[in-house]
């Protein structure tokens, strides 16, 4: 094997390690937002984002979920693909609020851009999403 292409072969292992480093700590305030986005706007996973919430949010997943009872999301779905960044944050001791900007692109529909506003309050251990909306 030639040294470009043991090079070519840890190109996705880099890769794989600088995303893992540029998520915020997945018990922290942002860490907690992050996972909630990628479960609720990235996965389309409802039963994984409630892991994340309490209070408002959670009725509110509850309450999606209820509206798309009987829909399956498998994978002869169309699924969109979601990037999205953090674009502000605000912290105020036991609550934290974020704002992020998804790009979401739907194959053969073109693509669109949305805010999720995030917030999360200090729950007994940790944190845990209490609200969220989205818009324009």
């Amino acid at each position: 094997m030639t040294v470009s292409a043991r090079s070519l072969r840890a190109v996705p292992l880099l890769l794989a390690l600088t995303l893992v480093a540029c998520q915020a700590d997945e018990h922290s305030a942002r860490g907690v937002a992050e996972r909630f986005v990628d479960q609720h706007y990235v996965e389309i996973n409802l039963e994984g984002a409630k892991l994340f919430c309490t209070g408002l949010a959670l009725k509110k997943l509850q309450d999606e979920q209820h509206l798309t009872q009987g829909q399956v999301i498998d994978e002869s779905t169309r699924k969109p693909t979601v990037h999205y960044r953090l674009i502000d944050t605000k912290a105020d001791g036991e609550q934290s609020t974020f704002v992020f900007e998804g790009t979401i692109r739907v194959e053969d529909a073109g693509s669109f851009t949305r805010k999720w506003l995030v917030t999360t309050r200090h729950d007994g251990d940790g944190w845990k999403v209490s609200n969220f909306e989205e818009f324009d």
